[in-house]
């Protein structure tokens, strides 16, 4: 069976990269806050929306905050703050 869908390219873009030097925390720091506001995102979509629209919108929202839990775990085990 042909394959539907071609490799992709072998040399990323280096439009959007991520510097080298940055640490592993400023990354889950980064990360974090991406995502805090993807949920804040998602969560004022889903209020001009209705039915299994916004149904869908508030699942987006719930997974982006459950993504959001496991990188503030992540940080947590890379930088405790007792």
């Amino acid at each position: 069976m042909d394959k539907l869908i071609p490799d992709p390219p072998y040399k990323p873009d280096s439009m959007f990269n991520v510097s080298l030097d940055k640490n592993i925390e400023s990354l889950l720091a980064h990360a974090c806050e991406s995502l805090a506001s993807a949920n804040v995102l998602a969560s004022d979509f889903a209020t001009y929306l209705s039915g299994s629209q916004r149904s869908t919108a508030m699942a987006i929202a719930q997974v982006v905050m459950l993504a959001q839990l496991a990188v503030n775990r992540a940080l947590d085990i890379v930088d405790p703050q007792d």
